[in-house]
C-alpha cells in the first residue's frame, strides 16, 4: 500500500457546548490538517496522487468553508447574533470538535473522489484527532 499526505494549515475559531472547561468559551486555533491517501497501485506518473491536486482541491475547499470562521453547532444560542453581525460562520449539527472536524474534512476529500483513509487535525502542536473511514 502506497500512501501520501498533504498538510494544510488553517485558522478558525470555534466554541463547546455542554462543556465544563475552557473550550465552552469562543476561542481560536492554528489547525494543522493532515490529509492521508493510499492506493494500491500508483498512477501512470508513479503518483497516488498529485500534491498540487490535493492543494489545489482541497485547500480551496478549507480556505474557503473552514479558514477564518467560527465553527458552531447549529443550535449554539449565540449563532443568531454573529449572523446579525455578518460574522462568517460554518455550521455543524453536532460540537465542533477536533474530531468533528476531522470527520467533515475526510467526508469532503472522499465527496471529491479523493482516496482518502484518515484525516488528523492538530488543534495545538500537542493535541491531535483523526477519523478514519
Amino acid at each position: 500500500m502506497y500512501t501520501v499526505t498533504k498538510q494544510i494549515h488553517f485558522c478558525y475559531g470555534h466554541r463547546l457546548l455542554n462543556y465544563d472547561g475552557n473550550c465552552r468559551w469562543l476561542h481560536g486555533h492554528n489547525g494543522l490538517v493532515e490529509i492521508e491517501l493510499a492506493a494500491e497501485t500508483l498512477d501512470e506518473r508513479g503518483m497516488v496522487y498529485d500534491f498540487t491536486a490535493i492543494k489545489r482541491i482541497l485547500k480551496t475547499w478549507i480556505d474557503e468553508n473552514l479558514d477564518h470562521k467560527m465553527i458552531l453547532n447549529r443550535s449554539d444560542p449565540l449563532v443568531q447574533t454573529l449572523q446579525e453581525h455578518g460574522e462568517p460562520l460554518y455550521l455543524l449539527d453536532e460540537n465542533p470538535t477536533a474530531e468533528a472536524i476531522a470527520r467533515l474534512i475526510y467526508e469532503e476529500s472522499a465527496r471529491q473522489g479523493f482516496p482518502v483513509v484518515e484525516v488528523r487535525l492538530w488543534e495545538t502542536p500537542t493535541s491531535w484527532a483523526a477519523y478514519r473511514g
